[in-house]
């Protein structure tokens, strides 16, 4: 096999879908560098392989790369995998990457199982356009403004999330987007327990939060984009009309707005539906 490094996706639960191709990189490969060796070493060991392992993860520094790069210079084949899925989608290996491309070796995608691709696939939303957001910031402040920020983003938006965060996430997807705005939630994709529903984000809140199995394993969000009327209201004409709704009624306030923009009424009334505080 070519010298070079070989971006391989792992299976994210069902060992079937290891492909044939990446079965032979691993086979061939001088070095594995792993996110986790622990986990790849399991992986390794399931197809009988016996190729030497390295950490590389968002914690490795100059040394971990510099041997990566010794190895290319023999003339080696490097393997870069992470714990589940493919490799650099929410994992720091575009660094390693960048430094192989940089010292002129080749880089190689072997492709494979991804969980954002996955649970797109099966959501049942619009998938001409997504927006791969990963995953959301811990403390409430900051996911509520990272959620604000795309609150008005028309594609389909996709997280990954831990489950001990899921129904505070649920909490500030209904806050920021509204309760109606349609979700998937896929859960342990091509393992056992495997779980795929999709419904209103209020619904998938109520669902979660009286299904205490819906708060484990591992998670995707899939949300649909922002309806036309989230999409055509810009910031500060959001606020005045929400303004408006605080001393009219919601009619009459999206009445008022529609006459003074062009704004479909209907729309408008639904907006503040789902955004005006009760």
């Amino acid at each position: 096999m070519e010298s070079g490094l070989y971006v391989v996706a792992t299976p994210i639960g069902n060992l079937a879908d290891l492909s044939r191709r990446a079965l032979e990189v691993l086979e061939a490969a001088t070095l594995v560098a792993a996110e986790d060796t622990r986990h790849s070493l399991r992986l390794l060991q399931h197809f009988n392989l016996r190729a030497p392992l390295q950490a590389y993860h968002e914690h490795s520094g100059a040394r971990a790369q510099q041997r990566i790069l010794e190895v290319l210079a023999e003339g080696g084949v490097v393997a870069l995998v992470s714990d589940a899925g493919t490799p650099l989608i929410s994992d720091p290996g575009y660094r390693l990457v960048r430094a192989v491309q940089d010292a002129g070796y080749r880089v190689v995608p072997i492709p494979g199982a991804c969980a954002a691709i996955a649970a797109l696939s099966v959501a049942g939303l619009p998938t001409d356009r997504f927006l791969f957001a990963g995953f959301l910031p811990a403390r409430p402040a900051a996911r509520a403004s990272q959620l604000q920020s795309l609150r008005g983003e028309s594609a389909t938006l996709v997280f990954y999330e831990a489950p001990h965060r899921i129904s505070e996430t649920l909490d500030a997807l209904c806050r920021e987007f509204g309760e109606a705005r349609e979700a998937l939630l896929a859960r342990e994709l091509t393992k056992t327990f495997e779980t795929v529903r999709r419904d209103t984000l209020g619904a998938l809140r109520e669902w979660v939060a009286v299904d205490a199995n819906q708060q484990r394993g591992e998670i995707v969000l899939v949300v649909a984009g922002a309806a036309a009327v989230e999409r055509a209201l810009d910031e500060e004409l959001a606020r005045w009309l929400l303004r408006l709704a605080e001393d009219l009624p919601a009619k009459r306030a999206a009445a008022v707005v529609a006459d003074m923009t062009g704004l479909r009424k209907k729309v408008l009334y639904d907006y503040l539906v789902q955004h005006r505080p009760d």
